[in-house]
């Protein structure tokens, strides 16, 4: 059942334009050792704790699953020009690897152009 749960959990959730806050979360199943990696990135949180802690709430409420925070840093969101930035760090949280959040994000959005850079704040 944990398999199907975390299935169903979209990979990649961004607004559609601007500079904002990301994180990228481990959602892993109660159950067994199952798990999925999770990108995360809205232009209302001030914090990274804000997306992290939004989000894991919803996900954990019902049980079964649990949450960790693997790192975060903003994303550069240009949808007229299909492309995505991703670069910079989490105070709280530290830098997530953002080769694999680049990774998840081409994956659902293969017609734009996705970069990554560890610079930048």
């Amino acid at each position: 059942m944990s398999a199907e749960r975390l299935a169903k959990i979209p990979e990649v959730d961004l607004d559609p334009n601007g500079v904002f806050k990301y994180v990228l979360i481990r959602v892993n199943s109660k159950d067994d050792d199952s798990y999925v990696d999770i990108v995360r990135g809205y232009a209302w949180a001030e914090y990274h704790a804000d997306i992290y802690d939004r989000v894991a709430g919803e996900l954990e409420r019902d049980g079964g699953l649990d949450c960790e925070c693997l790192g975060g840093g903003r994303i550069k969101h240009d949808s007229a020009a299909k492309k995505i930035h991703v670069y910079g760090y989490s105070m709280g949280f530290g830098r997530a690897r953002h080769s694999v959040s680049t990774e998840k994000i081409k994956t659902h959005y293969p017609d734009y152009e996705v970069t990554w850079a560890d610079e930048g704040y």
